[in-house]
């Protein structure tokens, strides 16, 4: 199946919300904001009732044939990254299953990768829990993070540099943790064609 092509691009919330006519126009408004939400769409006419939605109500009405009751319902964490471009600016973030509540955001790091958030969050999340005492499984839905936890170290071949010196910091950080805390808590690949989106998705798809 051919996916469609996005001619046309909704900024909810940015330096300047609107509808834009290209990729470039939309990365202006969003490049350095923190928590900018965003999504392209193939026509205008999809693009403004988007837009004329609002982002909690176009997302609410996305995932609304969705099967609430399969979700997991035990008390769980999950984590979530973003990033634009590749690399690019990144940022991630770990929330309450349950309710969305959020536990830690950090970001944006220049000259990321959207695979280096999801793990540097999932490591986040497991450091969190231990250091809060709380047996509760972490859900993330990135597979190659979830290998790299797996594995105890990242396998990217972004280079560092002047700009993520800072992010390679907190790699070597986090695997130095993976290493000292073997018993971590259980990780737990998030179903999202059959629940949605994960609960901490920035909501830039």
């Amino acid at each position: 199946m051919t996916k469609k092509k996005n001619n046309f691009y909704v900024v909810w919330l940015g330096y300047n919300p609107g509808i834009y006519n290209s990729w470039d126009e939309c990365k202006e408004q969003i490049f350095g904001f923190a928590g900018a939400k965003y999504k392209g769409f193939s026509t205008i006419e999809e693009a403004k009732e988007a837009y004329s939605q609002g982002f909690e109500n176009f997302i609410q009405s996305k995932n609304k044939t969705i099967n609430l009751a399969s979700i997991p319902q035990e008390i769980c964490i999950c984590v979530d990254a973003a990033c634009s471009g590749n690399p690019g600016i990144m940022e991630y973030q770990g929330v309450w299953c349950q309710d969305k509540q959020l536990i830690f955001k950090e970001g944006p790091f220049k000259n990321a990768t959207n695979n280096i958030g999801e793990f540097l969050a999932i490591v986040h999340g497991l450091s969190w829990l231990k250091k809060n005492n709380l047996p509760f499984p972490l859900y993330s839905d990135s597979a190659i993070a979830i290998n790299w936890i797996k594995q105890g170290k990242v396998n990217s071949k972004l280079q560092q540099d002047s700009e993520n010196k800072k992010l390679f910091q907190l790699i070597f950080r986090a695997e130095k943790w993976l290493k000292e805390n073997p018993n971590y808590n259980e990780v737990r690949k998030w179903d999202t064609n059959t629940w949605g989106e994960i609960p901490a998705d920035f909501g830039r798809k």
